[in-house]
């Protein structure tokens, strides 16, 4: 026996390398807990305001913080299925300037920012309070204020959710706006009635998150908005092509959700 152990002696070192190998290996993955996951943001960081994550969290308000598990909206959503793409598509389509047309992708031609010819100030909006920084900001741009009742708080905190619930404060923000946008310049009064009549398909049933409890509160309580211009539709071009949108007066871009102004008042 102690002939063959002389004879494989080797062998043996090397398998006892591998075996103490194999164990501080799997110390070390005991031990090391999860990897965090990288933050992901699509916009570059010159875009968006610094004091950004300030904002949203000055908006804590106790007043606020009770939330009830939603029940079943009293808006009826059965009108989900509607393609918000086509409505008017023929006479938008008419109306846009040429200059607004840029990179054909399939058979939609993706509609470009107009940019003023002097460089728009970053900082300025930023001071403002704006969330987003633009090339074509609007410096005439203005909102009155509007009171949300409890019901209609709980029904657009759903639908920032449902709508764009995977772009945390500055997206609920800009969901926010553009329905804020709605109701001051199309005169809708209520959320039920901006839902159903510019046809947001969102799930309202599926509760909210308190980011986009923080975004209604900047749009609506403290008059603030995403970006100093007017938004009035939006939609995803990686689940749908429309022309009708790239038809009017583009915006910008937010984690490949595009959001535009129409032509004109």
């Amino acid at each position: 026996m102690i002939d063959y152990i002389k004879k494989h002696k080797n062998v043996f070192l090397f398998s006892g390398s591998l075996l103490l190998a194999a164990v501080l290996i799997a110390v070390l993955v005991i031990f090391s807990g999860p990897a965090k996951k990288a933050s992901n943001t699509s916009l570059p960081a010159s875009n968006i305001n610094p004091a950004a994550n300030e904002i949203a969290y000055s908006t804590l308000d106790e007043a606020h913080t009770a939330y009830e598990e939603p029940r079943e909206s009293t808006v009826n959503n059965a009108a989900t299925e509607r393609d918000r793409a086509t409505e008017g598509a023929t006479e938008a389509l008419t109306t846009a300037p040429a200059t607004t047309q840029a990179a054909q992708q399939g058979d939609v031609v993706f509609a470009t920012a107009e940019v003023p010819d002097s460089p728009a100030d970053y900082q300025a909006q930023w001071d403002a309070g704006y969330l987003l920084a633009i090339d074509n900001p609007d410096t005439s741009y203005s909102t009155y204020h509007i009171d949300l009742t409890d019901s209609d708080r709980q029904l657009l905190e759903n639908l920032c959710y449902g709508e764009f619930g995977t772009g945390g404060f500055i997206g609920a923000a800009l969901i926010a706006q553009a329905v804020k946008d709605a109701m001051c310049f199309d005169g809708y009064t209520t959320i039920p009635e901006v839902i159903r009549e510019c046809r947001y398909d969102g799930s309202t049933t599926r509760g909210t998150s308190e980011e986009c409890r923080q975004a209604v509160r900047y749009v609506f309580d403290d008059d603030g908005s995403a970006v100093q211009h007017r938004i009035l539709y939006m939609y995803a071009p990686y689940l749908v092509n429309s022309s009708f949108h790239e038809s009017q007066n583009f915006i910008l871009s937010y984690q490949q959700i595009r959001f535009f102004d129409r032509w004109g008042a």
